[in-house]
């Protein structure tokens, strides 16, 4: 971490609510132990693409999911529409209908080594085949990475490969220092990955069932109602009581109470696990439209989580059975590293974008900055009133040329929303949109645009 070494402290001195994307301008909340403001302050002057500004001491640190979500600029542009009129009507059924709330690429990876798959081998047991996976050759990795990868595959040598794998890439080190210390025990090498990294993996799978039995229940029973043997968070006090008399009911109760063993610490962080009610939809709650669609919510599978009671329950435990998996038995003893240990959670199959706002803006250049980011927001601040006076003059005389010459205009569709923790933003883009999410799919965007 570039403060940490700035300030020559351990990562461990820092506390963050979550990570923020790669490719984008950010701003987030960061708590540092026993540090000035003065000193952090004084670092500005020598970060690069990093600043630092609005201290406060407080008396807790942050930790990853200790935040209520995320809120997002987005800007598309070249959008190429008939008229305004089609793109505002896209973005207010957005508003309107909401998004299917799937994991988006980044759950998975994007390389030809997806992090389910690697999960699949550890819930299997398969620590070698898991090593493989994760130090196996990548396609469009920087050369020096590639040749560390392919010096593993045709040596083994641990120690060797170290030296060559450049030091960001803290996983696959991790895996290296392991078999270094312990030569051909591939768990060990596993189990010095950071445990919030190598259960990634683990929950990279769940969002896979997760995905594919969402496809499914939009495929079977669409969007518009809620159908018998569907999941749903209890929501009143009538629900609430109705779960806590069925508690100690059979397996095909009516509903249950998803626990939560605070001791294990598997929950996934930011998983959608606000209510403790879940319950099945019967008969009774359809003919009376009891609940809506975004009532439904579907698990990502543990020990303390249901099934759909409904044809959905096939796609998780079919999805599985292809693996070599049952999700009611491991076929080792690694508790961390079975469906039988791991609580799981649920997630709601439709979300909003909340607070959503949007404008269409004009523009004539390419490299013309469309969104004001934070530190736009500060540089402004800080600068002469009269020079932005100037500036502001000159941008609406711009904007006025362009406004008579509209054949030379661009069209960019900015949005601004709020969504919860774990939530994707390029899923609501997938539905605004109406383009896939696929992998291949955007690479071949990639290769048009090179």
């Amino acid at each position: 971490m570039v403060l940490g070494k700035m300030l020559a402290v351990q990562p461990k001195s820092f506390g963050l609510a979550g990570t923020k994307d790669k490719r984008a301008v950010t701003t987030q909340r960061v708590t540092v132990f026993k540090q000035k403001a003065s000193r952090l302050s004084a670092l500005n002057r020598k970060l690069y693409g990093i600043k630092v500004g609005d201290f406060r001491y407080v008396d807790n640190a942050l930790g990853l999911g200790q935040l209520s979500g995320n809120q997002f600029t987005i800007t598309l542009r070249g959008i190429a529409a008939e008229s305004d009129d089609i793109i505002n009507d896209a973005a207010a059924m957005l508003k309107k209908s909401g998004f299917i709330n799937y994991f988006g690429l980044q759950r998975f990876g994007t390389q030809s080594v997806s992090t389910f798959a690697i999960g699949a081998a550890l819930l299997r047991g398969e620590w070698e085949s898991a090593v493989n996976m994760i130090l196996q050759p990548r396609n469009d990795e920087r050369e020096d990475i590639l040749e560390a990868r392919k010096y593993f595959q045709k040596t083994r040598d641990a120690d060797g490969t170290l030296l060559r794998m450049p030091r960001h890439l803290v996983t696959e080190r991790a895996v290296l220092a392991g078999l270094k210390k312990s030569p051909g025990n591939y768990l060990q090498a596993i189990n010095v990955i950071p445990r919030s990294m190598r259960m990634l993996y683990i929950h990279s799978y769940q969002s896979y069932l997760w995905n594919h039995a969402a496809s499914k229940r939009i495929t079977l029973y669409g969007l518009n109602e809620v159908v018998e043997g569907d999941l749903v968070f209890c929501k009143d006090n009538a629900d609430i009581a109705l779960c806590a008399n069925e508690e100690h009911a059979s397996q095909e109760r009516v509903c249950s109470e998803m626990e939560v063993d605070e001791d294990q610490n598997d929950v996934e962080v930011g998983f959608d696990v606000s209510s403790k009610n879940v319950r099945y939809v019967t008969a009774d709650d359809v003919a009376l439209k009891k609940f809506n669609i975004r009532d439904v919510v579907l698990p990502l599978p543990g020990s303390k989580t249901l099934l759909p009671a409904n044809a959905i329950a096939n796609t998780y435990v079919e999805l599985a059975r292809k693996d070599s998996l049952d999700l009611e038995q491991s076929s080792h003893n690694v508790k961390e590293f079975s469906f039988t240990y791991l609580s799981g959670s649920y997630r709601h199959l439709v979300q909003d974008p909340k607070e959503l706002d949007w404008k269409i803006l004009k523009y004539g250049d390419d490299n013309e900055d469309l969104a004001e980011t934070d530190w736009d927001k500060i540089k402004k601040i800080q600068n002469d009133d009269k020079k932005m006076e100037q500036k502001d003059s000159a941008d609406a005389s711009s904007s006025e040329v362009k406004e008579g010459n509209d054949r030379n205009q661009c069209t960019a569709l900015q949005l601004k929303f709020m969504l919860s923790s774990s939530c994707y933003a390029t899923m609501v883009l997938r539905e605004l949109m109406k383009i896939p999410s696929s992998v291949a799919y955007h690479k071949s965007l990639t290769a048009e645009g090179s």
